[in-house]
């Protein structure tokens, strides 16, 4: 009965959690946009401008929402619901935090510890270009249809990438379990002769494989420089294109929230998670609760700091071409994968002999 307690009170927060950090990156992807363009950026609605994304998020919800004519309303709807459910779930086998003791009991603070985590993230992040498909095709559109086409193709040219430099990571680890994986990155020597406490992360191991990563998830996630999908010189907003009221904000939602996860998860494969320096000193000399708690904070903070960095590319890198987005991902991406893929084997190899 804890255990279940204990999950739901998880998935809440995790859901409050999300929704915040996506309401409130638009305040910062604003404010970071300022910055780089000597700006001020939001400063009305409270103290900095801090209220900005309630004051959008209520004008959203009282915005007309109108289907356009010979769209299919069922699909209209059922696209952006799509996007939101897809980047919501997905969060649900990363391991926010290493462990908590309630009542005598140790509880990981993660929602579902399953044996193929990486396997299931994979697979909710190839649904979630369904959302797009739909509501571009649905809209009886044009510029949403081919808003639509983009980026189920883009989709699929970088999710080869991305599974590919996974494979590096899940033959280091053994395992397709995350919490396997982040836990193996908190024990160790880096490069074997490095003492550090916490810190044997994989990137030290994987450069190639996170850079490789890093750009598939900034492609996932429709995120400038590879906004093609919506594109507003060409397409004048893509696959969201006849959207408006709350189905737009779904899909907007949709995207913050994605790359929410899509950070968490980089902190998990390559920055050690909820790993930090000194984790199991701090287990062993001031509790399993402390360490705990310390290790949440550790992984929101790796993953706040991706998000900002993804924020900082997407206002200094101009818009790729179409071509020049396919070029990367086909004849770039996949196969620096594959020779990172053939390397990491063969090393694996050679130190099991």
């Amino acid at each position: 009965m804890e255990l279940i307690t204990f999950k739901i009170i998880l998935v809440v927060v995790l859901f409050a959690v999300s929704l915040g950090v996506a309401a409130y990156s638009t305040w910062g992807e604003r404010k970071v946009a300022a910055i780089l363009q000597d700006r001020i950026g939001p400063n009305r609605a409270g103290p900095f401008g801090i209220l900005q994304p309630l004051a959008d998020g209520g004008k959203l919800f009282f915005k007309e929402g109108f289907v356009p004519q010979g769209a299919d309303r069922f699909l209209f709807y059922i696209g952006p619901a799509l996007t939101m459910f897809i980047s919501l779930i997905t969060g649900a086998v990363i391991p926010w935090g290493k462990s908590l003791s309630i009542g005598g009991n140790s509880f990981d603070i993660q929602i579902a510890n399953i044996d193929v985590g990486v396997l299931y993230l994979i697979a909710m992040v190839s649904i979630g270009v369904y959302g797009m498909m739909i509501g571009g095709w649905a809209s009886n559109n044009k510029y949403s249809l081919i808003g639509a086409i983009r980026a189920s193709s883009q989709m699929i040219s970088y999710e080869l990438a991305m599974g590919l430099s996974l494979l590096s990571i899940i033959l280091m680890a053994g395992s397709l379990d995350l919490h396997y994986i982040t836990s193996s990155q908190g024990v160790g020597k880096i490069w074997g002769f490095i003492p550090a406490d916490g810190m044997n992360w994989n990137i030290f191991y994987q450069p190639l494989a996170f850079l490789i990563f890093f750009i598939a998830a900034m492609a996932e996630t429709g995120r400038a420089p590879f906004d093609l999908p919506e594109c507003e010189s060409e397409l004048v907003n893509g696959f969201m294109t006849e959207y408006s009221s709350m189905n737009f904000g779904q899909y907007m939602f949709g995207e913050y929230v994605n790359m929410f996860i899509s950070n968490a998860l980089i902190a998990t494969l390559f920055f050690g998670g909820f790993n930090y320096p000194g984790i199991n000193w701090v287990s062993e000399n001031w509790g399993e609760n402390i360490a705990g708690t310390l290790s949440i904070f550790a992984i929101l903070g790796k993953t706040v700091f991706g998000i900002l960095v993804f924020m900082w590319i997407r206002w200094t890198i101009p818009r790729f071409r179409y071509d020049q987005l396919m070029h990367l991902g086909w004849k770039k991406l996949i196969p620096l994968a594959l020779v990172n893929l053939i390397i990491t084997t063969a090393v694996i190899v050679f130190f099991a002999h």
